[in-house]
């Protein structure tokens, strides 16, 4: 049975490529998507991929995973050290999230440092640029295929 995934990028991940390519990398949204779906063929995953820049999107995102999804794979962007509502939405579902960033957070802004997020995710992936997601969902992967034994 294949795993199933959804990602979830959150806010402002619809501009890479362009948006301080010296802090996110110069690859777009569309080509880390396809990698992403190039590995899950490889790998035998089913994934769900959306983007919002909308809080209650990605809410929906979250809550639409149950029923369908074995674990979820999320960039909460911005919203990772704002929002309590995602937070505790992915406490909700009772998925294994992965929490992953495309730069290191510890090496950047105080402000950025702290995760709302990661308290209530398995793990959490940051600082390897594009292959933070490709790491997410290998991991999302190994934990699901850990829980079925």
């Amino acid at each position: 049975m294949p795993v199933r995934i959804v990602v979830i990028h959150g806010p402002n991940l619809n501009l890479l490529g362009l948006r301080e390519p010296e802090i996110y990398g110069g690859d777009t949204l569309p080509e880390i998507n396809r990698r992403m779906e190039d590995l899950a063929r490889q790998e035998g995953l089913e994934l769900r991929v959306t983007q919002s820049n909308a809080e209650g999107a990605i809410l929906d995102a979250i809550h639409g995973a149950l029923g369908w999804a074995d674990a979820i794979v999320i960039n909460p962007a911005a919203y990772t050290h704002t929002s309590v509502a995602i937070r505790d939405a992915v406490q909700a579902v009772r998925l294994p999230t992965v929490e992953v960033h495309l730069s290191n957070l510890s090496s950047r802004e105080e402000f950025r440092h702290a995760s709302l997020i990661s308290p209530v995710c398995v793990g959490q992936i940051a600082g390897f640029g594009k292959e933070s997601y490709l790491l997410g969902l290998l991991a999302a992967k190994w934990t699901v295929e850990r829980m079925r034994r």
